[in-house]
Parts: structure tokens; C-alpha cells; sequence
């Protein structure tokens, strides 16, 4: 797995190694030690979930606060989406920037 920091601090963008053959794929979409060695943002993996949007849908601006911070796990297993994330943490180094990225499911 790549793993890429971004001007915010705390958020990382991973990229899966992918191996394809003629049954389908497989990638590892988590790693606990993955990330603890890129420095990012560790909290007990404890919720999986998955929504399907139609074309041109806004899907929700989510935040949390101390002290049950919640990290989030994107991806998109079809199309593409544009997936933005805003600090809005007052007493980061980062706060009020923001990083966006398009995902999809080539990438």
C-alpha cells in the first residue's frame, strides 16, 4: 500500500497495490501497522460502512468532535467522486485549509 501525506495535517491518501488475474481482484483496503508507520491518524477500527449515490448527489459534510473523534476510510468501488476534507480544528497548524481529491474506481 502508498501511503501519501497532504498539506493537512493528519490526512493521508492510500493507494491499495491491486493484484488483478482472470478471477477478479484483491487488495488489502486496511492496515493498522500500515499506517502507524506513516505517522497517521490511529483509532480502533470499529465501523464499516458503504453508501450508493446517483449522479450529481452532494453525500453529507460530517465532523466530530473531542473527545470521540471519528476517522474516515473513503473510496469509491464505481465511478468517481470528489471527496474534500476542510480542517476546521482551531488549534491545528492547518486549520481552515482544505485537500480535496478525486476518487474512483480505476484509482
Amino acid at each position: 500500500m502508498k501511503v501519501t501525506t497532504t498539506p493537512l495535517e493528519g490526512l493521508l491518501v492510500l493507494e491499495p497495490t491491486v493484484h488483478k488475474d482472470s478471477r477478479g481482484y484483491f487488495f488489502e483496503s486496511y492496515n493498522k501497522q500500515t499506517l502507524e508507520n506513516a505517522g497517521g491518524y490511529i483509532t480502533p477500527f470499529v465501523q464499516d460502512n458503504q453508501a450508493r449515490s446517483v449522479k450529481n448527489v452532494l453525500r453529507g459534510l460530517h465532523y466530530q468532535n473531542l473527545p470521540v473523534p471519528q476517522a474516515k476510510l473513503i473510496r469509491a468501488l464505481e465511478g468517481s467522486i470528489w471527496d474534500v476534507a476542510v480542517d476546521i480544528r482551531k488549534n491545528s497548524k492547518t486549520y481552515k485549509q482544505w485537500f480535496g481529491i478525486e476518487l474512483s474506481a480505476e484509482n
